[in-house]
């Protein structure tokens, strides 16, 4: 949950999904789509997917019990091989190597390395140092945490506190007055924006959903239907009995996303008083009153909440 995730934006999650799953059994058991309204909000949700499928592996070809080595670990769904290091580090105190953000930038420092670290050329020398860098494998939890914490509290991306650093003896980068410029920044992109046109397709107090296939943005989660064009949305509201006048548009909105900005066009179409007989495929008819438990995109979420609450105040108007 904390990869490309802050800690406050997490906790709440967290305690969630543990009390839910309290083990990997329960996880394993449980049906993705359950696991998928728990991960709802959080976003990059091929983590939820892939945390659903380490745990079956892990049930699956190893008894239920994590594999001891940085090795196995690294060969489970979802875990990579910085990820792997800290689990044999922190579980199993192996001499193994871990390079998250925080180190990176330690490291980076410290031994005045150049470059984008996300190249490979830069990754390269970066994990030869952190390698270089291990302590015994008795000192290896401590050690693992101190150098995340050291990045997380002291070496920060801005204003680090260079003068209470334990290694600032030795830290090139202050040495030399570079602390602002390294890691070197990764060149600027800008995001690429893809129109999408939303129907909110409404049946009495029912909102049509469509689930998106396991891959790609969202995937696995409840959406409302999508379109490349307004042409193509009204031909779907109108196979599903709305008229031109019922079409209603809302203001547009922006969402971005890690590689992408969502230029969202939403339309309300209002189609028969009661939800008509269940959609054929991934499309179903859910209950305005239980969106807040469906696992829903953020945006989708946040037009059905406004558009709830637009209902229920004219109800009361009326």
């Amino acid at each position: 949950m904390l990869q490309q995730t802050q800690v406050a934006t997490v906790l709440p999650y967290f305690q969630r999904f543990i009390e839910r799953y309290p083990d990997v059994h329960s996880l394993a058991l449980a049906p993705i789509e359950d696991v998928m309204v728990l991960w709802a909000g959080l976003g990059y949700y091929a983590r939820a997917h892939n945390l659903h499928a380490c745990a079956r592996a892990i049930v699956e070809r190893h008894g239920g019990r994590f594999p001891r080595t940085c090795e196995a670990l690294a060969s489970l769904p979802g875990i990579g091989r910085s990820t792997a290091g800290a689990i044999a580090a922190f579980c199993c105190g192996e001499r193994a190597a871990i390079l998250d953000g925080n180190v990176k930038r330690v490291l980076a420092r410290h031994w005045a390395i150049e470059g984008d670290p996300a190249s490979s050329g830069v990754a390269g020398m970066l994990w030869e140092r952190a390698q270089c860098e291990l302590p015994s494998a008795q000192r290896m939890a401590a050690y693992t945490q101190a150098i995340m914490d050291l990045g997380a509290t002291v070496c920060t991306r801005a204003r680090p506190a260079c003068g209470h650093c334990p290694v600032n003896a030795s830290c090139q980068a202050r040495r030399t007055g570079r602390t602002g410029e390294l890691p070197t920044p990764r060149a600027r992109r800008e995001r690429p924006v893809r129109s999408a046109h939303v129907l909110i397709a409404l049946a009495g107090q029912a909102v049509l959903l469509q689930q998106r296939e396991a891959k790609g943005i969202w995937a696995g989660l409840l959406c409302l239907p999508e379109f490349a064009s307004r042409a193509a949305l009204q031909r779907r509201a109108r196979s599903l009995g709305a008229t031109g006048q019922s079409l209603l548009s809302l203001p547009p909105r922006r969402h971005a996303l890690t590689h992408l900005m969502l230029a969202i066009e939403p339309y309300v179409a209002l189609t028969e008083a009661a939800p008509p007989a269940a959609e054929s495929g991934a499309a179903r008819w859910v209950a305005l009153g239980t969106i807040d438990h469906a696992p829903l995109p953020a945006p989708h979420r946040a037009l059905l909440l406004e558009l709830r609450k637009t209902i229920a105040a004219a109800a009361v108007g009326a």
